[in-house]
Formats: C-alpha cells, structure tokens, sequence
C-alpha cells in the first residue's frame, strides 16, 4: 500500500537500523532501505511488538510508501556514497520531499549539495546525530541545520526520538546551510581532546602511580561521581573492569597503542586553522593520534633512547586529586576551544548557530555530554554572544581555583618524563589566553626586518616599516 510510512532510512547499518527503530518505537511508522537485504530483514525481526517496521530492497519501493512530503534519512559513508545515493534518488522525488544527511559529512561537501539542490525543490539538510549505536537507539543528541521550513517538518520525530534532559528534548535547529554538519565536526574535534587528556591521565595513575585496574576503576568512578561527570568518564571506568574473553587479562591491557580516527578532528583542526582560532588541545588531540601510529618507529625509538617509565613521588591521594582537577581544568579549556571556533564560524559563514542551544542539546545523548555542559549553559544564557567562555566570571573562579594543581601535575609530568602534550597545550593556551601583553611584538619585528611585513606600535595608530640597521 503507498503512503503509509511516516520516515525512511536509507542505510541500515547499526546506527539506521537503531534509529528508525527508535522512532517505530515513538509510533512512527518506518521503513529501510539497504542494498545489503539482509539488513532489511534484521531491521524487521529487531522491530519491538506491534510498531510498524518494514525494509524493502529497493530505493523505489521505499519512496513510494512514504507520506506526502517524504521525509527520508541517509546513514552511509561520507563521500562518494551520498553524492550516489542523492543521484540515486532524485528522479523518484517530488518537490516538497524532505532528504536528510545523517552521517559524518564534511560541511563543505553539504553546502555542494544544498547548491547543487537548490533549483530542484527538494529540501536537504545537513544533520549531526551523536550518541552512538546506544544512543541512537534510546535517545542521540540530534544536531539539524539547513532548511528550517524542513526543520519544522521534522521537529515532532526529531524530538520524540532525540535524547531528553529535564524533559527538554537534545534536538534544536543549529542554524543555516551547513550548520548542522559544521556543530557535528566540532563536537568531534572537543571528544578527541577529551579522550586524548583522559589517555594521559590514566598513563600518570597507572605508570606514575602505580595503580591496577581495580585502582584505576575506583578513581575514574569516584570521578565520575562529582564535578568530572560525564559520558567519557563513565565509560573511562567500566573499560577497567572489562576482562579479555581470549587471556583473561583485562581487555584494555591486551589492545594496541594505535588509535584510529574517521577525520572529523582534523577537519576541525583544518578550519579553525582558516579561520584564525586557536584550538590547542585539539590539534595536539589530531597529532598524538598520528604519531601513535608510527609504532615501529616508536619501539625503535624507546630502544635507542632507552625509555624508562618513573614513579611520580607525590602522595598518592595528594596526586589523584590534583590529576582530578587538571583534567576538570583542561576539560574546560577543550570546550572553550570548540565553542569559541563555532562563535567565529556562525558569523564568519553565515550561519547564525545558536550557541545557547548548542550547548543545550549536548547536555544529553551526545558523547561529549557531561555536568559541566549545566555551567556552559547558564553562560550563554546570560550572554549568548560570549565569544569564549572563559570570559564567565563564574567559569574564571573555576579555573583560578584549579589552576595550581593543574601546574603541579604538568610539572610533575615533565620531570618524570611522561608525554603530556594536551594537558601542557591546554595550560600554555589558559596562560596566554590571560597574558595581556605577549612577546609577540617581537616576531613583528623579526617578520619586518626580513620580509618588510610592517608592524603597529603602542602609542600612536597605523601601519610602520622601519629599515633595520644590519650588525
């Protein structure tokens, strides 16, 4: 029968599969496509009692039974795969009809698409979805930009199925053109720094201090428990307890120190460069997950250098306390970053993000959710165009207030030779962040020397070359 289905999915991996089934479970009805039919079928017997369900084998089949304007969703690979898919699609649909890219899309890639779309009716839109496979499932963070008209079109399945904190739903409209991809990118590049200062951290309990695994758990849920609770932290705590089915070791001690990564963090690295922000912690974040790559040069390296780990000669409840605060602290900074590269973005492309909201919908579903998201909010509440946030008052307390354990544990890093780059990038930002006057006159005065690059001075306006006398 046509016209029955409320929303399709195109792309019935974990994520497609979890969310549409989601929404049959909110009384949508749902249909997939896959060209894998055996995903259709697992959609189907996944499906829970009495919601409607179906997946078909063909993009066709799939148009056909969706409601007038269709509203359908492509979960595949970034890329080629969704330029195929758009192809695919268009001589089946309708003026009116609603497409939406879900997956890990470069922004860049969505504004070609929303041109190349644009004179044919359809609505596109750009959305980020976090959460992962569970999230999806139970309730992601749902990041939409674009179309708003579309927007409104979707918004009640959008909030049915999106993630709820305190009964508000972790769904807002993000903003124009590419905005929904362009907040996605950027929640990525804040999860990288967090993952890679959480790394470190775990390398100074467990190598610095000493601690097992049990010890290690303790931590990260005493943790997890006060002011560093978050999503990454409470997972940081159950990898501990999680025992390898092939050695019966702990898992997390039989994986290899090679990290993968699908990009996201370095294109947000690659714009924030572009556009002028410093965002420290992350491109340190994109680096360190390069070089763990290099394993064979890193074993030859610890062999020629000889490298040995050290005890860090601290009190141990003294030093868990301090690396607490550290990682609270530079938490914030990881942020800061992010959002302050999103602040410049919104004007600088055009596409009005509202930054209030933003930090709203991650309060839940999204893997970058935690307590401190409750402290950003309140500061765009109070000041929506806050061009970083640690310009807060309440936020710069905070800070002073860790800011001596924070050094304490870099220092305690450095000398015992542990490699600490985000936490050190994190403290280095914070300080000259704060730094009124910067040594930076300097290389205005090297850059004019050499390449006659001019320069301002401090006591009266415009633009000066001198011609430097040679020694």
């Amino acid at each position: 029968m046509a016209n029955q289905f409320d929303f399709g999915m195109i792309g019935l991996g974990v994520m497609g599969r979890n969310l549409l089934l989601n929404m049959a479970d909110h009384g949508f009805a749902v249909i997939g496509f896959d060209k894998d039919t055996q995903k259709g079928a697992a959609l189907e017997s996944s499906a829970t009692a009495g919601t409607t369900v179906k997946g078909v084998g063909t993009l066709a089949e799939m148009v056909q039974q969706l409601k007038s304007p269709r509203k359908m969703m492509m979960l595949v690979p970034a890329g080629k795969p969704v330029d195929d898919v758009i192809a695919d699609l268009l001589p089946l649909l309708e003026k009116g009809d609603i497409v939406i890219d879900g997956g890990n899309s470069h922004y860049t890639d969505t504004l070609k698409r929303l041109d190349y779309l644009k004179d044919t009716g359809i609505h596109f839109m750009g959305m980020g979805v976090s959460g992962g496979e569970h999230g999806a499932r139970t309730g992601p963070s749902i990041m939409p930009g674009g179309d708003v008209e579309a927007y409104k079109n979707l918004q009640p399945i959008l909030e049915a199925v999106s993630a709820k904190v305190n009964g508000s739903p972790c769904v807002a409209y993000m903003g124009k053109n590419a905005a929904g991809h362009y907040v996605k990118m950027v929640h990525n590049g804040i999860e990288y720094a967090i993952m890679q200062l959480i790394s470190e951290v775990y390398d100074l309990l467990k190598n610095g201090l000493g601690l097992d695994n049990d010890e290690l758990y303790k931590v990260f849920k005493t943790w997890n428990e006060g002011e560093l609770q978050s999503f990454l932290t409470e997972i940081t705590r159950d990898i501990f307890l999680q025992k390898d089915d092939k050695t019966n070791n702990r898992l997390v001690d039989m994986i290899l120190d090679k990290a993968g990564a699908k990009g996201t963090g370095k294109w947000t690295s690659q714009d924030a460069m572009d556009l002028g922000i410093p965002i420290t912690v992350i491109d340190t974040a994109v680096s360190l997950r390069s070089l763990s790559a290099y394993k064979d040069e890193r074993t030859q390296a610890s062999s020629l250098y000889k490298t040995k780990t050290h005890s860090v000669e601290v009190p141990k409840e003294l030093f868990i306390q301090q690396l607490g605060d550290a990682l609270f602290f530079s938490m914030i900074i990881s942020y800061a970053q992010g959002l302050s590269l999103l602040h410049k973005a919104s004007s600088e492309l055009q596409m009005d993000i509202p930054m209030t909201d933003v930090v709203r919908i991650w309060r839940g579903g999204c893997i970058i959710r935690s307590t401190l998201l409750e402290t950003f909010f309140e500061a765009y509440t109070s000041n929506p165009q806050l061009p970083n946030l640690l310009l807060n008052a309440d936020i710069a307390q905070t800070m002073q207030k860790k800011l001596q354990h924070m050094r304490a544990v870099v220092m305690h890093a450095i000398q015992t030779g542990y490699p600490v780059a985000a936490l050190m990038s994190a403290l280095s930002y914070f300080e000259a962040y704060r730094t009124e006057k910067l040594p930076t006159n300097l290389i205005q005065a090297q850059r004019d020397y050499f390449g006659a690059h001019t320069y301002q001075r401090i006591d009266i306006p415009g633009t000066f070359h001198t011609e430097w006398q040679t020694h």
